[in-house]
């Protein structure tokens, strides 16, 4: 799938996986679009509590302790081992479209 994206002359591609930030999927995005490939790691963070409230708001019934145990533990786990390059966007309290350019603006295409 990706090399058709780069086929077709795409040279930005925002990827969003919850342990894509991590240096060892480098090789998976350099195999799609080549060796060149320059990397921006975004980590979108939020609060314990918001992470609750919006979890809370999501799941339903009794998956909500297994999603809540989860969620603490994947962001911990990401905080100890995200790279050192990594871009830390807190998401409490702001819009998506906030957000967004915070990440647009850590990737530098807003300068190109």
């Amino acid at each position: 799938m990706w090399g058709n994206y780069a086929r077709c002359g795409y040279r930005r591609l925002i990827y969003t996986n919850t342990l894509s930030i991590l240096p060892e999927v480098n090789g998976m995005f350099e195999r799609a679009l080549g060796t060149e490939t320059r990397i921006v790691r975004v980590l979108l963070t939020a609060s314990d509590a918001t992470a609750r409230e919006r979890l809370v708001r999501r799941e339903l019934g009794s998956e909500l302790e297994q999603e809540l145990q989860g969620s603490a533990r994947k962001a911990r786990f990401l905080d100890q081992h995200a790279p050192a390059d990594t871009v830390r966007v807190t998401t409490d309290a702001r819009t998506v479209t906030d957000i967004a350019n915070e990440v647009v603006t850590a990737t530098g295409w807003t300068a190109v």
